[in-house]
């Protein structure tokens, strides 16, 4: 299923090897507080380590607008990488340039660097040739295992790619499998759970999945621009106008594949202490709002998800920040978690409804990019993943 090379069809012994990780952590005063995509790239450091390379890490943080911004800097994820590893890391003040160039010559093998934030430099997200070879100089070897960044066309993600040879890391394999998978020959029925305030952020995710699968259930804000464009008063619910012929056409070209809810829980103003009950859809007072889905829905889910034989989900069923809200999407997660079906679930906030609700071991397979797995879902080819060696 895997077409590109990996790190299994390399030989780094001896070698310095470039990885692009996502290290993209959230930070507080300076101290790394969610060190999930860092345990997730651990495999293929450790795996590269083991087999005599010297691994030179790179990766952004955060939103620097193409220069040096101290609240970025990768020194403290650098700090925390000592914890996870028994390795020595070193960090440099630079992703390209002079220090840099030194700190790599220096690196032994068995031993990391990591490199300064790469969107300290405008070259990054232009994918500036210049950038792309001066990281490339660095190493022997370049290897993507940032999934999370591999729909970007970057100097570290797809430009540097050009220069050295280039190979996936374990994640990126095992991201791409699952999802390539799930899309071409899932396990059937193959059920997705699409969720969200807004369609036209997943218009071409449902397109594509309506192609693909069995049934597409919606749930969240989206749901309600699928009921405007059907003429169903929605109250002050969020819906968006724009997007209500798009809605049209694909209810009608879904052939009975698009499931909506049959209920909502309603509020009276979007606050965690607003009057709220559950209503039938087409009871949507004027003054109230959608804000989950409702108790029928979540049994309807449910029943399609126990039956299917691949679930994807991406995207909450509601508000569910807000603890009246949230039975909707902890509900599906549930579901999801009990099924005995390959389940594949991205995008940020149904991979963090599973954690805080402890399901998150019962999921086949949690994606760790969810601007990467939407695209998946879309059917796009992602340029950090096309600019990699054919197997």
């Amino acid at each position: 299923m895997f077409s590109k090379k990996t790190i299994a069809d390399i030989d780094p012994q001896g070698k310095r090897v470039l990885v692009r990780v996502d290290f993209n952590v959230p930070l507080e005063a300076g101290v790394v507080q969610d060190d999930t995509r860092m345990t997730a790239a651990l495999p293929t450091i450790e795996n590269l380590l083991s087999r005599g390379a010297a691994v030179i890490l790179c990766s952004h943080l955060g939103r620097p607008t193409g220069e040096p911004d101290p609240q970025y800097s990768m020194a403290p994820v650098a700090e925390h990488l000592r914890t996870l590893t028994q390795a020595p890391v070193h960090f440099v003040a630079e992703a390209v340039g002079t220090q840099a160039e030194a700190a790599a010559q220096a690196l032994q093998p068995g031993e990391i660097l990591v490199l300064e934030n790469t969107r300290f430099y405008a070259g990054e997200t232009k994918n500036d040739p210049a950038m792309a070879e001066a990281l490339a100089k660095l190493a022997d070897i370049y290897v993507n295992d940032a999934f999370g960044s591999a729909h970007r066309a970057h100097a570290s993600t797809e430009g540097v790619a050009r220069h050295l040879p280039a190979v996936a890391g374990l994640l990126m394999e095992k991201e791409i499998q699952y999802l390539g998978q799930a899309l071409a020959e899932p396990k059937r029925p193959f059920v997705a759970i699409l969720g969200g305030a807004k369609v036209s952020d997943k218009i071409e995710v449902i397109r594509n999945l309506l192609s693909k699968a069995d049934q597409v259930l919606i749930g969240g804000g989206m749901a309600n621009t699928f009921f405007a464009a059907q003429g169903i008063a929605m109250g002050d619910s969020l819906v968006e106008p724009d997007a209500i012929d798009t809605a049209k056409a694909l209810l009608a070209d879904a052939g009975g594949k698009l499931s909506l809810p049959v209920d909502f829980v309603i509020a009276d103003a979007f606050s965690a202490d607003a009057g709220h009950e559950a209503r039938a859809v087409g009871d949507v007072p004027a003054g109230w709002r959608v804000l989950d889905i409702g108790p029928n829905t979540v049994a309807a889910f449910s029943a399609a998800v126990r039956a299917a034989g691949t679930v994807v989900w991406n995207g909450p069923m509601g508000v569910f920040e807000m603890a009246p809200f949230a039975a909707g999407t902890f509900g599906v997660a549930e579901a999801v978690a009990d099924s005995a079906a390959v389940s594949i679930v991205g995008g940020g906030d149904s991979v963090s409804a599973l954690q805080q609700s402890g399901l998150a071991d019962k999921i086949t397979h949690i994606s760790t990019g969810g601007g990467a797995s939407l695209e998946m879902l879309e059917g796009k080819l992602l340029p950090g993943l096309a600019a990699l060696e054919d197997k």
